[in-house]
């Protein structure tokens, strides 16, 4: 038997716990019409394979009507989740996970405007800043109503055969009956803290009336939410007491903070370039004073430190989701002896800010997760080996080595720089965004211990390409900065690559034009005004940096607001000329015939990149498919077999920014879904 702490078992109650490693609820939204079908339990029962003890499904599943999905959340008032619901669970049972799944009621956390249109509700009419809506105050029939809600969501989920459920009580309708800033109903319902948990406890005892003493029912809860008028640690430490004496509680899973800003948020599920593990200790502060089982998931993102929470006693089941997410496979490697080969989560948060802006949870990395269905976690060996020459070492190109040479292919990789990276190493330059780097370092690693041939220091051209004699070609050169976008004055201009990389050094009062909205334009802007610079970011947008959403937005916003930094949306770069030793700007807009004048020394330009693919159109006329790609069968998952030369001696492909400017995931993507089947 192992002595690793993490792979003890754990008793809870009568469940037992085969390891210490869980994924906390959370809400990837892969849900369809409300229910947890196929590419839901798919994603589910993928980490019940890599060997997690529980996964925690469906975050914020929601108990009624009128409180509609805010981010894809399942629908627990529906009686047709109960069938879907026992699938997952009996999948991922058989390969002895346990599951429980969270049960709400967003109250203001959500929009009126959303499923059935029905009034947002709320223990006062203050609105949630993230989500805009102006609650109704909550009436006793409301209360009575939810109550029975919830009692009827956990009889559904018992029926489904689920392990537990845990109560959602941080930012939701729960527990903004806590927070005093939030709920200023009178007695029963408000005032002091007794009455401010009668709701809570009232629902307890419905759902222990419905569902027996013998049922697991938990609670995730925020007994600090570090916010003036929020829940204190004074408060926190009475209402986990409490909740102890109710005897219904079984387990308390811990957040700390508050989650009614962008800002709260961030704090609460940190991001890279933040503390690791911020909350940790808080959460064994409330294990050693309740002696209850205590879970907690907040930036754990290495095993180690998942070992020092178990070990250290600070924890009884250590929350690794945004990492499970990574890697579905983490336990399953950690019993092989092979912790180095696990794929990291490098904190982009991508996964938790798409949901909001696709639709869907994704890994900046890992394209495979939320993909089950279509993307294998590990790729199949190929019926024949082939000789594969990849042109390009950045993150598509890696990938593109990575998952070849995991099918048996014989892999060679040119890369015209000293190392590889590509535009994820620029981005890593920077302090706060370093850990992306492990985007690259993992794949490079990955890549040598299967043996792939690296030349570096090696701008190939088709000659060399030919000289490996390759079955496959895949150009993956990314692309270059465009910023030639003015109808005058191109040639004064940098791009935001130039401020990145060092190659410019920063002006003292600069113009960033933003035409793209992603992460270069900000990450520029934040190395300039750390110099002492003032920096204006002008955008044609109407919102700044629309693709960076709200949790990547936070640390850049705290870097720039303690600088000389202005935002100006609405107005597009036209023009630059020199005046002595300065620039004159130009702005005009797609609105109208407005223009504005700016004086400057310095204009920093983001608009995308183009891809830089000569290598790719000097070697079409030579390959057997001429570069075209059937992409039928690519989102089908089978080979691609096009043959427009028979006289070709290759089948060439393209991936990532040399085909057009997109981002790493889809690098990553374009990478895994076309060699997966050659």
């Amino acid at each position: 038997m192992s002595t690793d702490p993490l792979l003890q078992p754990f008793q809870l109650r009568h469940l037992t716990l085969k390891n210490r490693l869980l994924l906390t609820s959370h809400e990837p939204a892969y849900g369809e019409d409300g229910l947890p079908k196929d590419r839901y339990r798919a994603y589910h029962v993928e980490r019940a394979k890599g060997g997690v003890a529980l996964t925690m499904t469906a975050g914020s599943a929601v108990v009624g009507p009128d409180s509609p999905p805010a981010f894809g959340n399942l629908l627990l008032y529906k009686d047709e989740v109960v069938p879907w619901m026992k699938r997952l669970v009996d999948e991922c049972h058989d390969h002895g996970a346990a599951v429980m799944i969270q049960v709400t009621h967003m109250g203001r956390r959500t929009r009126w405007d959303r499923g059935d249109w029905l009034p947002v509700l709320g223990p006062s009419h203050e609105r949630e800043a993230a989500h805009r809506a102006f609650p109704k105050r909550i009436e006793d029939w409301d209360i009575a109503r939810i109550v029975t809600q919830f009692a009827d969501a956990a009889e559904r989920m018992k029926a489904a055969g689920v392990d537990g459920i845990e109560l959602q009580a941080y930012g939701q309708l729960l527990a903004q009956f806590w927070t005093p800033s939030i709920n200023d109903l009178g007695p029963p319902y408000g005032g002091n803290l007794e009455n401010r948990l009668r709701f809570t406890f009232e629902v307890l005892d419905a759902i222990r009336a419905r569902v027996g003493p013998d049922f697991i029912v938990g609670m995730r809860v925020v007994p600090d939410e570090q916010m003036p008028g929020g829940v204190t640690r004074e408060d926190g430490a009475e209402i986990a007491r409490l909740l102890r004496g109710t005897g219904q509680v079984d387990f308390l899973n811990i957040v700390r903070g508050h989650i009614d800003t962008d800002a709260g948020l961030t704090d609460l599920i940190p991001i890279h370039g933040m503390p690791s593990a911020p909350h940790l200790d808080f959460a064994g502060e409330i294990r050693a004073s309740t002696r209850m089982p205590t879970f907690h998931a907040a930036r754990i993102q290495d095993v180690a430190t998942a070992r020092h929470a178990v070990a250290s006693g600070l924890l009884d089941m250590v929350g690794m989701t945004r990492a499970h997410i990574a890697d579905p496979h983490i336990v399953r490697k950690i019993m092989a002896g092979a912790e180095d080969r696990i794929r990291p989560c490098v904190g982009a948060n991508y996964c938790l800010d798409r949901i909001y802006q696709g639709g869907m949870a994704l890994c900046i990395h890992n394209a495979a997760s939320g993909r089950e269905e279509t993307l294998p976690h590990a790729a199949a060996p190929a019926a024949r080996p082939r000789r594969v020459t990849i042109v390009g070492a950045g993150p598509a190109g890696l990938e593109a080595a990575r998952v070849a040479a995991e099918r048996g292919h014989a892999v060679t990789v040119f890369e015209a720089a000293d190392q590889p990276g590509g535009q994820v190493r620029l981005a890593a330059l920077q302090p706060r965004r370093r850990e992306l780097g492990q985007i690259i370092s993992w794949r490079q690693a990955e890549c040598d211990r299967m043996g792939v041939a690296f030349h570096f220091n090696s701008y190939a051209e088709a000659g060399e390409v030919l000289d490996t004699d390759p079955e496959v070609v895949i150009v993956a050169t990314g692309g270059l900065p465009h910023t030639e976008v003015l109808a005058q004055g191109n040639e004064l201009v940098v791009s935001a690559w130039d401020i990145l990389s060092g190659d410019m050094r920063p002006g003292a009062n600069v113009l960033v034009f933003d035409d793209a909205g992603d992460h270069a334009a900000l990450q520029a802007a934040q190395a300039i005004a750390e110099t002492g610079a003032a920096v204006e970011i002008v955008t044609p947008d109407r919102s700044f940096a629309p693709e960076i959403m709200a949790m990547n937005l936070v640390p850049y916003m705290r870097a720039l607001q303690k600088g000389q930094t202005t935002f100006t949306v609405t107005w597009r770069l036209r023009a630059v000329v020199r005046e002595g030793n300065l620039l004159r700007v130009t702005l005009g807009s797609d609105y109208g015939e407005a223009a504005r004048e700016r004086l400057v020394d310095q204009v920093v330009v983001n608009h995308g990149t183009r891809p830089l693919d000569e290598l790719y159109f000097d070697l079409k006329p030579l390959s057997s498919n001429l570069g075209e790609v059937d992409y039928g069968a690519m989102i089908a998952g089978h080979p691609q077999q096009v043959v427009r030369n028979p006289e070709g001696r290759f089948q060439l492909f393209r991936i990532g920014d040399a085909v057009s400017a997109r981002n790493t995931h889809a690098a990553v993507h374009d990478a895994l879904r076309l060699v997966k089947d050659l």
